[in-house]
């Protein structure tokens, strides 16, 4: 343990050379909806807006200093440990070489080409990450450059611990609890191995996407453990399987301390800071805000750090998060109806509908019989208590309906 405090607290020293720390700052919007002192370390403002700068910089340094001849670093990834990696190659003037799935939107493409410029080569090979990490390590083997691993690494792990380092430079009052988002693990073994030591009193909790809660699998199995399936809409962090080295500093981790964020309340989360507060987070940098909700009760009245983990949001994805967001709020709903093909029927269906519900979609699918049809409806409403009433009047009409809201199949292909 002196060995991993001693090294984390030497790569926060020569990250300096690189970036500034990272605020600590407290939030008076949050702290008073849970009547606590709230404060977020705000990794979204590193220079690649996560902090996955700070583990690609210590491998990377590490490795140099161990045989400055070495010039040739490769990775695997789709957003943010590219970007660090990216950055950071162009800081020591070596060659990078970061593979991406071909799928990777354009705007995480340029986005880390601009932090590499003419250091980094980016290499698009394989529709899902798994043939791109193949692709990756391949290209490694063939010509011994040095892979680096976007968490389950020493070196990376060292590098995500100078988080834990600076909150303890800049918050010198005593820290009741630590909010830490997890999906590979990187950041959190990480901290809290530092900070365990070096702050003994401080509690943690640990928050995951619920469609990639490997952690929580890992710890109730004893060992890491690849899940099934996993909904990569949390990018940042919805990983199959926590990283070995990671798990092995995380193990004794209560299972009750680890919460699953559902990926559509993540959205609501993201909205809502976005609105209050201005501050724009990825899906994954908004996990240690959002699990506060589940945590109400128990941080009432004490000094919280949550650890925001990434601002890299693509606007072009808004509308799908403002309308996951609504669907979880009970906001909006998708029937399909069974509509008659006769003149005034669509007046009959409006008047249905309360002075604030509004139609959002209305679209013929097909025509099921020669005087009626299948419509999909969609239908935003003000208060949740909305839609009973409305299903209860589409009943007393003699209309025939089915709500598809949750239904996963058919909203796949019809929403």
């Amino acid at each position: 343990m002196p060995d991993f405090i001693a090294n984390a607290t030497a790569a926060r020293r020569e990250m300096r050379k690189l970036f500034p720390e990272t605020p600590l700052q407290k939030n008076e919007y949050l702290s008073a909806k849970f009547d606590a002192e709230i404060f977020l370390k705000r990794e979204d403002l590193s220079p690649v807006r996560s902090y996955k700068i700070r583990g690609a910089y210590n491998a990377i340094r590490k490795h140099l200093e161990a045989d400055p001849t070495r010039a040739n670093f490769v990775c695997a990834s789709a957003g943010n440990h590219a970007q660090g990696v990216a950055f950071v190659c162009r800081h020591f003037g070596v060659k990078g070489v970061v593979f991406m799935p071909v799928t990777t939107p354009q705007q995480k493409v340029q986005k880390t080409r601009a932090f590499g410029g003419d250091a980094i080569e980016i290499r698009l090979l394989g529709d899902y990450f798994e043939d791109t990490l193949k692709a990756a390590q391949e290209f490694c083997a063939e010509s011994g450059a040095q892979f680096l691993p976007p968490y389950d690494d020493p070196e990376v792990i060292e590098g995500q611990a100078t988080v834990g380092v600076e909150i303890l430079e800049q918050c010198p009052e005593n820290i009741d609890l630590v909010i830490l988002p997890i999906g590979g693990g990187g950041l959190a073994s990480g901290t809290l191995t530092y900070l365990a030591q070096m702050s003994p009193t401080t509690a943690f909790r640990f928050v995951e996407p619920a469609g990639g809660a490997s952690f929580k699998a890992a710890l109730l199995a004893g060992e890491p453990t690849t899940l099934g399936k996993v909904d990569s809409f949390v990018d940042g962090a919805a990983v199959a399987r926590i990283g070995t080295h990671n798990f092995d500093l995380l193990r004794d981790t209560d299972p009750a301390h680890v919460f699953a964020a559902p990926e559509d309340r993540i959205c609501g989360t993201m909205i809502d800071v976005l609105n209050v507060e201005g501050i724009v987070l990825e899906p994954a940098g908004a996990m240690s805000i959002d699990v506060l909700d589940d945590l109400a009760d128990e941080i009432r009245g004490k000094r919280v750090v949550s650890v925001i983990s990434g601002g890299n949001f693509d606007f072009e994805r808004l509308p799908e998060v403002k309308e996951r967001a609504l669907k979880f709020k009970g906001l909006k709903k998708y029937f399909i109806l069974r509509f008659p093909q006769r003149p005034g029927a669509l007046k009959e269906f409006l008047n249905i509908l309360g002075p604030d519900d509004d139609i959002t979609r209305f679209e013929y699918l097909k025509k099921s019989a020669r005087n009626f049809g299948s419509v999909l409806i969609g239908i935003e409403a003000r208060n949740p208590a909305d839609f009973p009433d409305i299903c209860m009047r589409m009943d007393k009409a003699g209309m025939a309906w089915q709500d598809i809201t949750d239904d996963e199949a058919l909203s796949q292909f019809l929403v």
